[in-house]
């Protein structure tokens, strides 16, 4: 038992350390439960607010400029027209689904290329 234990692990180990990079195989498409219940859902979260419910956000920004400290009273409506927004697309599979992959092809190009996102973008722009 023991073991087959220790090849569990090492098989895992030898998972992860696959790739051009030692970062992991790019083509995995296994997620670890901190992608699935932590780095997702943050994506969804961004997305959506960048993209989804910009005059939400927007509007609830604007009032809160506008308020300062009393914006937790005065801006009550547009607090509640952002969340019921954010967690329509929060809730939404198809657009889970799509962050999902998303996702995905950002870790596999990572993998492939040893680059994060950011480094990508910043050499782009030299």
């Amino acid at each position: 038992m023991e073991e087959s234990r220790s090849n569990e692990d090492n098989t895992d180990r030898n998972r992860r350390s696959k790739g051009p990079h030692g970062l992991g195989d790019p083509d995995d498409t296994h997620l670890r439960k901190v992608e699935e219940q932590v780095l997702i859902p943050k994506m969804v979260r961004e997305r959506s607010r960048a993209e989804k419910c910009i005059q939400e956000v927007q509007a609830f920004a604007k009032c809160g400029k506008a308020n300062g400290l009393a914006m937790v009273l005065n801006c009550r409506v547009e607090n509640d027209l952002m969340k019921s927004c954010l967690t329509k697309w929060f809730l939404d599979e198809e657009f889970r689904e799509d962050c999902k992959t998303k996702y995905l092809q950002e870790r596999a190009e990572y993998r492939r290329t040893g680059l994060t996102r950011k480094q990508r973008d910043a050499m782009a722009n030299l």
